[in-house]
C-alpha cells in the first residue's frame, strides 16, 4: 500500500482518501501541455473582461466589482502585477529607462536615480501597489465624503495602474521608431487616464470630481517625487557620496 506524499496517509485506490492528492502524478506529455494552454486561457477570461471595462467604463467598472460582482473580474492586485510585469519586460526588452523620462544623473543624486530607475522600470508592479496606497490616501482626502474607504480607493487604484500599464506597454516599442520621445508622451496619457478614471469612480457627471481628482493626482506625484529625491539624497550623503 502506498502512503500520499501530502498528508502521509495510505493511499488504497487512485486518490488519498484523506487529501484527495492522486496516488500517481500523470506523466507530463503533450496532451498535459494542451491542458495547461486551455486552462490559462479558461482562467483568464476575466483578464480580458477587465481589460475592455477599464477602457470603455472604468469608474463603472470598479464600482460594479467593489459592490456587486467580483467573479468575472480578475483579481486587482494580481492585475497590476501582471499588467506591470508585462511593461517591465518591454521596456527593458527596448532598453527603456530613466533617461527617457527626463531623469538624468546631472540633475540628481546617483542613489535617486536608481530609484527612479527601480521603481519605473525595474520592479514596476511593486512600486505601482506602494504608489497605490499612497495615491489612494490622497483620493480619500478629497473624496472624504464619498463613503468609500482606504482600501476600496486603493482597488480602484490598482485597475486604474495596471490599464495604465498596459498603455505604456503597447506603445513603448515606438520610442525605437521615432524621432519623438513616446515615453514621456505616453506619461502625459496615462496622468490623464488616472484622472479619468478616478473622476468617473466618484461619479462621471460632475466636473468638481474631475479637478479634485486633478489635484489629489499632482499633489500625490509632487510630495511622492519629494519623498524619493529626499531619500536618495540622504543615502548618498550618509554614504558619503556626495
Amino acid at each position: 500500500m502506498d502512503t500520499c506524499k501530502n498528508c502521509d496517509e495510505s493511499i488504497n485506490g487512485n486518490f488519498c482518501s484523506n487529501c484527495g492528492r492522486p496516488a500517481e502524478l500523470r506523466r507530463i506529455d503533450k496532451f498535459y501541455i494542451w491542458q495547461e494552454i486551455v486552462g490559462f486561457f479558461r482562467a483568464n477570461k476575466g483578464f480580458l473582461y477587465t481589460i475592455k471595462g477599464m477602457i470603455i467604463a472604468p469608474g463603472k467598472t470598479v464600482r460594479q466589482f467593489i459592490t456587486e460582482d467580483r467573479h468575472r473580474f480578475v483579481k486587482p492586485i494580481a492585475f497590476v502585477i501582471i499588467t506591470s510585469l508585462i511593461y517591465a519586460l518591454i521596456s527593458n526588452f527596448f532598453h527603456i529607462g530613466v533617461r527617457d523620462l527626463g531623469i538624468y544623473g546631472d540633475d540628481f543624486t546617483p542613489t535617486t536615480v536608481l530609484i527612479f530607475q527601480w521603481m519605473a522600470f525595474d520592479y514596476p508592479g511593486y512600486s505601482a501597489i506602494l504608489q497605490g496606497f499612497y495615491m489612494a490616501f490622497w483620493i480619500k482626502l478629497f473624496f472624504r465624503k464619498s463613503g468609500y474607504n482606504l482600501f476600496e480607493i486603493f482597488i480602484l487604484m490598482c485597475f486604474a495602474s495596471g490599464t495604465a500599464a498596459l498603455v505604456a506597454a503597447a506603445v513603448t516599442p515606438f520610442q525605437a521608431l521615432v524621432e519623438l520621445n513616446i515615453i514621456q508622451i505616453t506619461g502625459y496619457i496615462m496622468a490623464v487616464y488616472l484622472i479619468w478614471v478616478v473622476g468617473q469612480f466618484f461619479g462621471e457627471k460632475k466636473i468638481k470630481n474631475y479637478i479634485k481628482a486633478l489635484l489629489a493626482y499632482i499633489l500625490g506625484i509632487l510630495v511622492f517625487s519629494f519623498l524619493i529625491v529626499f531619500v536618495g539624497t540622504l543615502i548618498d550623503l550618509i554614504h558619503g557620496v556626495i
